[in-house]
């Protein structure tokens, strides 16, 4: 604490001070201020994977506006970003890469809850930022040189583990650890410990190597013996059955870097913590972040890669009787209230925490976190139209659903039936009314938004090309 406490008053390198400068010119003042401010004076702990979400909630900041200023920091090289692989259920972090290009396999297994799941965008890949060594070295730079706990911390748990402060979570490793250590290569250790009856996880956070054991029977009379050897390459271990009593447990790092070995007795205590959970920067959500897609227009997926997304909302637009306001207006007139009318919406998507994927003549694709978003996006771009001019009809369609994340035409898409079904229901639009699926209608929060604004949905059973069975679709006038 003492060198973070001395760092505020430390003179930044000149190049830094530009870094920041160029900051405060590309992203909104506030993140940047507060950006900048984390950077001078706070401690190493929080310069490591930081959460976007959290920090815009602590500083009470539009998070939007934070997911940008630290896209636009670490495209100047403020911040190196990274991708988490992490398991859903205990939050450790299974894998991490520097871009999304390097989620790979198809599915990956957390030996500590000996489960293997496929990986999704919103549900098991965060997006943090850590201080680049070039601005600021820290601790984590360096994970071999961090204490058994704060590697827990820094690196093995995801920032959305909502981790208690130091003395909570000391005494917590206390009430559910029966012994620690940190083993150098080629290090051995016997321990001499005294098994309770239930269920004991022995585990190592770094090689993410794991043995499971069921205590149970009558006490041992004797000391009983167990081994657990640390290897890069390893099997997945079958449980191993002990009874309660005095146990001789040898640990032996055979890999080459630092291993850091805890005995953990697996109890409500454990589940409690790691369910405290916060929000985090999901892929889903950053890869339907304007600014990120501003920044990184071809660089997000490689065209081989398929990453699914369990729910996303796609939004489609057309505008209505385009070529005939051409011949009506004359061309140049046109041609502006075209432009005007596709920065109108491009400014309403982003200000819903959406982003605009693609424009086919006239026509937006935008996708958007979650339905309401996209319902409030609707009904902003149907009035701005209007008053843009009258003669100007946008056609609107709505549907969430799953799909794919692919690259193609050296731009970053989606792929799957449910961006073909909200392609067809935007087709169905006519007049000035909006029409959505039942899956966004329904939606808790859309349906809140649709009943403040006085607005009834009108339903129906509609048959779309392409599609085999009939689509509830509602009307919204």
């Amino acid at each position: 604490m003492l060198r973070s406490s001395i760092r505020s008053f430390m003179k930044l390198p000149t190049e830094t001070e530009n870094l920041f400068s160029t900051l405060r010119k590309s992203a909104k003042p506030k993140p940047a201020t507060a950006i900048e401010k984390l950077i001078k004076d706070a401690p190493d702990r929080e310069l490591c994977r930081i959460n976007a979400l959290a920090f815009a909630a602590r500083h009470g900041l539009d998070e939007d506006n934070v997911i940008g200023a630290f896209l636009h920091g670490a495209r100047l090289g403020l911040f190196d970003m990274s991708w988490n692989i992490l398991c859903p259920a205990c939050g450790g972090i299974l894998d991490s890469g520097a871009t999304l290009k390097t989620v790979r396999q198809a599915e990956y297994r957390c030996v500590l809850c000996a489960r293997g799941r496929e990986p999704t965008l919103d549900e098991m890949v965060e997006v943090t930022f850590t201080i680049s060594p070039r601005v600021r070295r820290i601790a984590a730079h360096d994970p071999g040189t961090l204490s058994w706990i704060e590697y827990y911390r820094q690196i093995f748990w995801s920032s959305g583990v909502d981790l208690p402060d130091d003395e909570t979570f000391a005494k917590w490793v206390k009430e559910t650890t029966l012994d620690s250590r940190k083993l150098s290569p080629g290090e051995k250790v016997v321990l001499s410990l005294q098994l309770p009856e239930g269920e004991v996880d022995m585990f190592d956070p770094v090689l993410h190597m794991s043995q499971h054991l069921e205590v149970k029977g009558e006490p041992a009379r004797e000391s009983q013996s167990l081994s657990f050897v640390m290897t890069r390459d390893h099997a997945p271990e079958e449980s191993v059955q002990m009874r309660p009593g005095p146990l001789k447990l040898t640990l032996e790092n055979r890999s080459t870097v630092r291993t850091l070995p805890g005995v953990w007795v697996v109890s409500d205590k454990i589940h409690e913590f790691i369910n405290k959970r916060r929000p985090f920067l999901t892929a889903k959500r950053l890869l339907t972040n304007q600014t990120f897609r501003d920044i990184y227009r071809t660089d997000a997926l490689d065209v081989d890669q398929r990453l699914k997304i369990t729910s996303l909302t796609f939004l489609f637009t057309d505008l209505k009787g385009s070529t005939e306001l051409y011949e009506r207006v004359g061309d140049l007139a046109a041609y502006d209230l075209v432009r005007a009318h596709f920065r109108i919406l491009n400014e309403i998507v982003a200000a819903q925490s959406g982003a605009v994927v693609k424009t086919i003549g006239d026509a937006v694709m935008a996708t958007f976190p979650t339905p309401d978003r996209a319902m409030a996006a609707a009904l902003k771009m149907r009035e701005a139209l209007k008053d843009l001019k009258d003669e100007l009809l946008l056609k609107i369609g709505i549907h969430e659903g799953p799909c794919l994340a692919v690259s193609l035409n050296d731009r970053q898409d989606y792929f799957g039936r449910t961006v073909n079904i909200a392609s067809r229901v935007q087709g169905l639009a006519t007049s000035r009314s909006i029409f959505a699926t039942g899956r966004v209608v329904t939606d808790s929060e859309a349906s809140k938004l649709l009943q403040s604004n006085g607005i009834a949905a009108t339903p129906e059973k509609r048959s779309l090309r392409g599609i085999a069975e009939q689509v509830e679709i509602f009307e919204i006038p």
